[in-house]
């Protein structure tokens, strides 16, 4: 006898990010984690922000598959970048509802506690099940960066020399990464940043915000230089009678 399905059967769709879990259930280690976290999501962001097709985040769960995602395991990256995709607001990426899209580039922040995953679970998963071409190892208080580029051959991850100063090379954002001294939310010491061609650590708000106001005040104090060079050669030299020095 042949089969004939129900008409009126209608599959169940699977889960999408407003029913399934959004935290990855995994805090940050301490102040430095989370402000480093914070450092590299906040500055991408400032960069690409006139970018719709990009999206940054961390420490956000990546449900890749359904089975995965009824057993409620999943991973969540403390900074991942997706390139082509749309930038809007996101519980989770759930990798169905994202066209298959998955992350470009992957950082793990380094802890005691996390380093045995970060180095074998994680890495597994991002290598053969998410198939990120570009995975990164950092320590907030050693100070020691470690890059990896996706073997497609063996879907695998191969270590990625530094340059002479410690500095990598994104070939996928087209940026760099290497540690810069300097204070982000009052604490002072090495942070990962992304650097610019010529090796420039890409400036957070705060630091544009500086800028700009050194950059007024600088104009402002030119402009007071000039009004006293001209108070002078008029006294000196007296006005012409359409008001023009002499």
């Amino acid at each position: 006898m042949a089969f004939q399905s129900d008409p009126s059967f209608v599959p169940t769709p699977p889960p999408g990010e407003d029913e399934l879990p959004y935290d990855d259930g995994e805090p940050m280690e301490s102040q430095r984690h989370r402000k480093q976290m914070e450092l590299l999501i906040e500055v991408l962001e400032l960069h690409w922000k006139d970018r719709d097709d990009v999206y940054v985040s961390g420490n956000m769960a990546i449900y890749f598959s359904e089975l995965q995602a009824k057993k409620n395991d999943f991973r969540g990256p403390d900074v991942f970048v997706v390139l082509d995709t749309v930038r809007r607001e996101r519980k989770s990426w759930v990798v169905w509802q994202e066209d298959g899209r998955t992350p470009d580039v992957v950082i793990e922040l380094l802890s005691e506690t996390t380093e045995k995953v970060d180095r074998t679970d994680k890495m597994r998963v991002y290598a053969k099940l998410l198939h990120v071409p570009e995975y990164y190892l950092f320590d907030p208080f050693s100070g020691v960066l470690e890059a990896y580029a996706l073997d497609n051959a063996t879907m695998s991850y191969v270590p990625v020399a530094p340059g002479a100063n410690g500095d990598v090379a994104s070939p996928r954002l087209h940026l760099g990464l290497g540690v810069r001294r300097g204070t982000y939310h009052n604490l002072e010491v090495g942070w990962l940043r992304w650097l610019d061609a010529e090796g420039r650590a890409l400036p957070t708000g705060e630091e544009q915000a500086r800028a700009a106001e050194q950059q007024a005040r600088a104009a402002q104090d030119e402009a007071k230089l000039l009004a006293a060079r001209l108070a002078e050669y008029e006294q000196r030299f007296g006005k012409l009678p359409g008001g023009e020095p002499r």
